[in-house]
């Protein structure tokens, strides 16, 4: 699977492709052509933006929630990566910041 990006903050959902990209390209310098997934969300929480370049074009998806909104990161502005399991949660309308179900283990000796 490709690598997943959260762009943080607050997007503007009117851009299309091509702002999305220069987004990723100019603000973050990374590379809109890379094996990877980019996700935006604007000020309403329940609407999400996709982009992916799949070699041989772009892959622009929008997803809006019939109810709900997604628990996206607001505080600074970056393009967070995301492991599977916290995108699994992000579209299950989780916090991708859970805490930790087990706390290590301080002695070892055993």
């Amino acid at each position: 699977m490709s690598n997943i990006y959260l762009v943080t903050g607050y997007t503007d959902m009117r851009k299309s492709i091509v702002g999305l990209m220069s987004i990723i390209r100019d603000s973050y310098q990374m590379d809109p052509f890379a094996n990877a997934v980019y996700l935006f969300c604007g000020r309403k929480a329940g609407r999400l933006k996709v982009l992916y370049f799949d070699k041989t074009g772009f892959v622009l998806l929008y997803k809006r929630l019939d109810s709900g909104r997604f628990q996206w990161p607001r505080s600074a502005s970056e393009a967070r990566g995301l492991t599977r399991q916290e995108f699994r949660w992000l579209m299950e309308g989780l916090s991708i910041d859970q805490p930790k179900a087990f706390s290590r283990s301080r002695n070892r000796d055993f």
